[in-house]
């Protein structure tokens, strides 16, 4: 198990499902996308649309991608005309 991350900071949060301990999968506000006072994660920096994250639970850390706003994702690629 990680230590917390010297960047955890309750007052930075974010409500993203941990990948690594599942701990909202009986939850019935997270389960309706609410605001969870128990599930929440430290939100330790973003970069553009990625977060990166913290759960308070397991310590896991890692990115998510929200795709909302300046994405990180490859430009299209050209057409034919």
């Amino acid at each position: 198990m990680l230590p917390l991350d010297p960047q955890a900071d309750p007052g930075r949060r974010a409500w993203i499902p941990c990948p690594q301990c599942h701990d909202t999968h009986h939850c019935q506000p997270c389960q309706q996308h609410r605001t969870c006072p128990t599930h929440w994660r430290y939100l330790l920096t973003n970069t553009g649309s990625q977060l990166h994250l913290q759960c308070p639970h397991c310590t896991h850390v890692w990115t998510h991608e929200t795709n909302f706003g300046n994405t990180r994702t490859p430009p299209n690629p050209p057409t034919n005309h």
